[in-house]
């Protein structure tokens, strides 16, 4: 079953976010097409996944089209049930779809006054009060799900599910503009921070494209709050390691110094996703792995 999924730029798009993380964390595969924002590009994209009018929208094999997050969520949860995108467990599984639900439709001041931007942190915003209500029902909510569900697991509900994703790019937001939440809110927004799904996503969104000045705040910066990036650069001379690219298998033909070796990749994305965050990598991290 072959899916295509419709998506805008990985640094500021927070649902195209939630639309990819419903297929990469629960490996369906997928085939993307991206389109910048603001750009003839974007409804020129979109006009091959009528009726959508926004990201991220899915088309199945057959030629359907499924628009708006949830939609998407609970078709893929209904031709996948072997990927458990809900809990198994029923009570779990309403506690997961009231989370997704209230995420889908709500937080709104939080949503307009903190757009995502993963491409950088600010050190001195202040929220608004409507603001801070967001953010204590977020607390509040998240801590309900995690005594109701007992789960175990830096999730929600046990296993990573449709609400987790849902959730991600609320993390990203309370990291990025450094938002006040409690510890127990706070150890959830950094498992989101940790995670290699949310990771190779990020390190995407950092090299594709240049910035989009409509996500431009006037906030003083510091440095993004997640994991410390393996020490990486791109280089234009050396003799790679690795005869070809540890994605594609096709001929190294760009070059990057990572740990102080030289390793290629078919081209330009390829070797500079890997250096924004190496880690994320799991492929190049295998490559990393072998003496050289």
């Amino acid at each position: 079953m072959t899916y295509t999924l419709a998506l805008t730029d990985r640094a500021y798009s927070s649902w195209s976010l939630r639309g990819w993380l419903l297929l990469e964390k629960f490996n369906i595969p997928v085939q993307t097409r991206f389109a910048r924002l603001y750009t003839d590009d974007f409804p020129k994209m979109l006009a091959d996944f009528a009726p959508a009018r926004l990201v991220p929208a899915l088309k199945t094999s057959e030629g359907h089209v499924i628009t708006e997050s949830l939609a998407i969520a609970e078709e893929l949860a209904t031709r996948h049930p072997e990927n458990n995108h809900w809990p198994a467990n029923p009570h779990h599984r309403a506690i997961a779809r009231s989370l997704a639900a209230e995420m889908h439709a709500g937080f709104m001041a939080l949503r307009d006054a903190c757009p995502m931007n993963l491409r950088v942190a600010y050190d001195d915003f202040s929220p608004s009060a409507e603001v801070e209500k967001d953010l204590r029902r977020l607390e509040a909510i998240w801590a309900w799900a995690r005594t109701e569900t007992k789960s175990e697991t830096p999730w929600l509900c046990g296993t990573y599910s449709i609400a987790d994703a849902f959730f991600a790019p609320v993390a990203a937001r309370i990291a990025g503009y450094g938002l006040d939440v409690s510890s127990e809110a706070m150890e959830y927004v950094n498992a989101h921070l940790n995670d290699g799904a949310f990771r190779r996503w990020r390190a995407m969104g950092l090299v594709d494209g240049d910035d989009q000045p409509f996500y431009k705040r006037d906030f003083a910066t510091k440095t993004w709050p997640g994991p410390t990036p393996i020490k990486a650069q791109a280089v234009s001379a050396g003799t790679p390691e690795n005869s070809s690219c540890p994605y594609s298998g096709k001929p190294s033909e760009v070059l990057a110094e990572i740990e102080g070796r030289i390793f290629g990749f078919c081209n330009h994305f390829c070797r500079d996703k890997t250096v924004a965050d190496p880690a994320a990598w799991p492929k190049f991290m295998k490559l990393l792995a072998r003496e050289s």
